[in-house]
């Protein structure tokens, strides 16, 4: 059996080389309890019937890749420990997250591996799961974590859209996009004026960081302060974190654009890339936590009503069928720093408590990779009542990640407090 790679995971496998490798990365802290790979190796060769992606590698012409079937896959191949002598806490846990996020992944074998990192303090187990984003985006991340790790599968699955409306006539299609173009080309073409903290090269060395706070009270400070939605509240705190950062490093306070994808899976399409993006300012310059919140929610809702990722997938799949290098000059546009400083991603976990091999998933945390002059990149992924912010920067240009880490946390406590919550300390 052979599978043809989409234009989009081409694309994504083309972006791979010396100093960017192509897989994400989910960080799975795991309570107290037995983890052992051997545990995890059988539990997970048990399921992958249900997933068959995970025995796919890459074969077929440089021009042309396509999927396969590995004939001689080993599932031990694909899952292994490494014990510390001392306990891991999140310094060096990041730190060793960081080690195996540069590592390429062999793409003699399927793309993909998990490796068991602990102890950590206070007890426990990570679960450091790369998989490269050509086989999979992170809706279809979670589906596959939901197939061959969780123990329950009771929670539905997450990010599933309802199957799209039936088609529009062309008459009505060709009036509203007659009637948005303007505005779509200004709000997602116009480069910034200004340059990006992040536009600088980069290297291979990876830092990493995470931070959390919890998504009940996230999701009812912004319903409160603006009408906003979680994904607007991560945005709002995002901006309150870079600007304190920015600051930190006595740097200009000015907006930044940053890159939000946007999934388009649908029950109908439950597995491979299928997204889109839209840009939107974070007003780095505005110093109240309210005002921010609700300049965020007035651009993305701008954007939704508009339905600017949609379109854009639309624009990028028309080009692609006209011609594929007026594609790929498209996509070089969008992927320029001017476009966009940072990516910032939102995809939802499962929504209750979880369990691998008996023991209680207690965060996950997402590391997505930077690219060349976008040297920060931030993930965030839910589970439970816990929203993970994980961040991933190039070591040579931001040396000091965790001071925006620890900003995001006091970013969602203010917010809370402004809110009229109690929130934790």
């Amino acid at each position: 059996m052979t599978v043809p790679l989409t234009a989009e995971d081409r694309a994504i496998l083309a972006l791979e080389g010396p100093t960017v490798v192509g897989h994400t990365c989910k960080v799975i802290r795991l309570g107290p309890g037995e983890a052992t790979a051997a545990g995890l190796r059988a539990a997970v060769g048990r399921r992958l019937a249900g997933a068959p992606r995970l025995t796919w590698r890459l074969g077929g012409p440089p021009d042309r890749p396509e999927w396969h079937v590995d004939p001689a896959f080993d599932v031990r191949d694909h899952i292994a420990e490494a014990r510390s002598t001392a306990e891991l806490d999140d310094v060096a846990l990041g730190n060793e997250v960081a080690r195996l996020f540069e590592q390429h992944l062999d793409r003699r074998r399927p793309l993909w591996r998990m490796d068991l990192l602990g102890p950590l303090a206070g007890g426990g187990t990570a679960l450091v799961w790369r998989l490269h984003h050509a086989l999979a985006d992170g809706t279809t991340a979670m589906r596959l974590a939901r197939t061959v790790l969780w123990d329950s599968q009771a929670d539905g699955p997450p990010g599933a859209r309802p199957a799209p409306p039936a088609a529009r006539t062309q008459a009505v299609d060709d009036a509203r996009r007659r009637h948005h173009l303007a505005g779509f080309l200004e709000r997602e073409f116009l480069p910034s004026t200004r340059r990006s903290p992040f536009d600088l090269p980069i290297g291979p060395d990876r830092g990493v960081a995470f931070a959390m706070t919890a998504l009940g009270r996230l999701r009812a400070s912004a319903r409160t302060l603006a009408g906003a939605t979680v994904n607007d509240a991560v945005l709002a705190v995002m901006a309150g974190a870079l600007r304190t950062w920015i600051v930190h490093r006595h740097g200009p306070l000015h907006p930044v654009r940053v890159r939000v994808p946007v999934s388009l899976h649908n029950e109908r399409e439950p597995t491979g890339n299928r997204d889109s993006y839209f840009c939107v300012s974070l007003p780095l310059d505005e110093p109240d936590p309210v005002a921010r919140l609700v300049a965020v929610r007035r651009e993305t809702a701008l954007r939704k009503s508009r339905h600017d990722a949609q379109e854009m997938a639309e624009l990028l799949d028309r080009l692609g069928r006209a011609s594929p290098r007026l594609r790929r000059w498209c996509s070089e546009l969008q992927a320029a720093p001017r476009a966009f400083a940072l990516n910032v991603s939102n995809v939802p976990g499962p929504r209750q408590q979880v369990s691998v091999l008996g023991v209680d998933v207690e965060t996950i945390h997402s590391i997505a990779e930077v690219g060349e002059r976008h040297a920060l990149r931030a993930a965030v992924v839910s589970v439970g009542d816990r929203l993970c912010f994980g961040l991933c920067a190039d070591r040579g240009v931001i040396g000091d990640l965790d001071v925006l880490a620890a900003a995001i946390e006091q970013e969602a406590m203010v917010m809370a407090e402004a809110a009229g919550l109690v929130a934790d300390r």
